[in-house]
């Protein structure tokens, strides 16, 4: 990118030039030092106005304003294709939001056309490292380092708050973007950003341990809770009116009716739950996390239609309840509103300090066919947004030896280097295709060093049969481990089921990073069946 001083121009009155966040992304990118990452954007955020403000920061995150607007990646690539670049940087942020307002808002026989005509003139307006940068934003490649954190870090060096406060205010608003644009607009009106009901909170998160022994070394006396295999719910309430959000904190009231009813059947005038919803067997053991999600996927008039397929909401905290807010209550407090108030839809658990106790609750709760179980500090406050040490979540991880089939070229600080890897596994008999081939069950980039990108991209090209530019497929020879929590059904793979969380381990090559020894090396042939994968959906 050329240099930013003879490029980049200060905000004025037109609005911030989009060569700002080109030449913001390409230092962020330059950078591993968080320091560093939030000084480019404390940079950034100073000079934005306050109605530019959430346009700009879904540019920056790779999360644009509008949300889904039908720009997938084709679309997209095609778009950026078919036009010849401007020769000179013209475009504001308010430019490329005005653009994309547009398309969200198309509708109806012709608007297929209309949004690809509007694209492809966005990307005329746009000059080669304005395109490159659209892309990545509109695709949700945005891979900089510089996720929401640094970003609210940002802020708050911007703005001359305490950091404190920033992330309070982030938190309790359930919006970085609104947060932004308040600060920018008045620092001080920060202070005055409060839990509301009927407004979503943005969700306390959780870091990992290997076993529950760990996992109490970290929190102390603790409540070992069952973690169920569903999706994240937060319910409000005031009076009768209720609205349930998602962990993105998106509103799917009108898609979970039964959820609704529960919260008006309970005994207050208001109330903020935290806590899980899933299908349930006639038997009361959990369905599929697919069969949970392909309700949030049905739109309000189906809602009737599929009355038959009953989400079960399950909470685990409580934040609110009469107008008292509790996010600064210790667990102990949240757990004991929880059982007055909602006592048949709490989510198993024990208080304890001991492991033994603690690894009974876990047994329990796999046998039950849950994922494991969430170890949360009994003194611990809501800490909404952060992914603490007060919450810790144990489940067994899987790993099974994979074959590379495909790896596409990486964006953002991943460019130039192959990165993310297409998965497969082995099907000795042929039920899914020919017989010993490989069948692809998904793809990951996460747990990728540079170490490891750096041996891909100098050793895959030998295995190379295709190339399109984008992607290149592989002779079936390189064998991965990766480490799974699972799998779950799917219709877009011919085997059926598709990785759940994957993440590369090591490579099974002589020679590869880390250099396993000869003897741990392993052949295409040695791998992992479809039929093992299969037998994890079935129990």
């Amino acid at each position: 990118m050329p240099d930013s001083e003879e490029n980049a121009v200060k905000n004025d009155d037109a609005g911030m030039p989009l060569t700002r966040l080109v030449d913001a992304t390409d230092a962020l990118v330059a950078t591993r030092s968080r320091t560093a990452k939030t000084e480019v954007l404390a940079g950034v955020l100073r000079d934005l106005r306050p109605d530019e403000a959430e346009a700009a920061v879904g540019l920056l995150l790779g999360s644009i304003r509008q949300g889904s607007i039908g720009l997938g990646y084709r679309t997209v690539h095609a778009a950026r294709e078919a036009a010849a670049p401007a020769g000179e940087p013209s475009l504001t942020v308010g430019d490329v939001d005005a653009v994309l307002d547009t398309i969200a808002g198309l509708g109806g026989s012709g608007s297929v056309g209309t949004r690809n005509a509007a694209l492809a003139s966005l990307f005329e307006r746009a000059t080669e490292f304005e395109q490159d940068y659209l892309v990545r934003a509109l695709t949700g490649e945005m891979r900089t380092g510089a996720l929401e954190g640094v970003l609210t870090d940002g802020l708050a060096r911007a703005v001359g708050l305490p950091l404190a406060d920033v992330r309070r205010a982030v938190m309790l608003s359930g919006s970085l973007s609104g947060t932004v644009k308040l600060a920018l607009a008045s620092p001080a009106a920060l202070a005055d950003v409060g839990l509301a009901v009927l407004t979503p909170v943005q969700p306390m998160l959780a870091s990992t341990a290997a076993d529950v022994a760990a996992a109490l070394t970290v929190t102390g006396e603790a409540s070992v809770e069952h973690k169920l295999d569903g999706a994240r719910i937060q319910v409000h309430r005031s009076g009768s009116d209720v609205r349930v959000y998602t962990r993105s904190l998106a509103d799917i009231t009108a898609r979970v009716p039964e959820i609704v009813e529960v919260a008006l059947g309970l005994p207050v005038e208001s109330i903020i739950l935290d806590g899980e919803t899933l299908m349930l067997d006639d038997d009361g053991s959990p369905r599929p996390f697919q069969d949970t999600m392909s309700r949030f996927g049905s739109d309000e008039k189906r809602a009737d239609m599929i009355r038959e397929q009953v989400l079960a909401p399950r909470f685990f905290d409580a934040l609110h309840v009469d107008g008292e807010d509790l996010i600064d209550r210790p667990l102990a407090e949240r757990l004991a509103v929880l059982e007055r108030v909602a006592p048949a839809y709490r989510i198993a658990g024990e208080v304890t300090t001991d492991p033994v106790v603690a690894q009974r609750v876990a047994a329990d709760a796999l046998a039950a066919g849950h994922e494991g179980v969430m170890i949360k500090g009994i003194d611990s406050t809501y800490a909404a947004g952060r992914r603490g040490k007060n919450w810790v979540k144990v489940k067994p991880v899987h790993t099974y030896d994979l074959v590379v089939l495909g790896v596409e070229r990486g964006s953002g600080r991943r460019s130039g280097w192959l990165s993310n890897l297409h998965l497969g596994a082995r099907d000795p008999e042929g039920e899914f295709g020919p017989a010993g081939g490989f069948v692809m069950v998904g793809k990951t980039f996460k747990g990728l060093t540079d170490e490891l990108l750096r041996w891909q991209t100098e050793t895959f090209p030998e295995y190379a049969e295709s190339e399109d530019g984008w992607a290149v497929m592989m002779r079936p020879e390189i064998v991965v481990e990766i480490a799974i929590d699972g799998v779950q059904r799917s219709s877009r793979y011919p085997g059926g089921v598709a990785l759940r969380f994957a993440r590369v381990k090591r490579y099974r090559v002589d020679g590869a990073p880390g250099d396993p020894a000869l003897t741990d090396a392993k052949p295409a042939a040695e791998a992992d069946t479809i039929q093992s994968l299969r037998a994890l959906l079935r129990s």
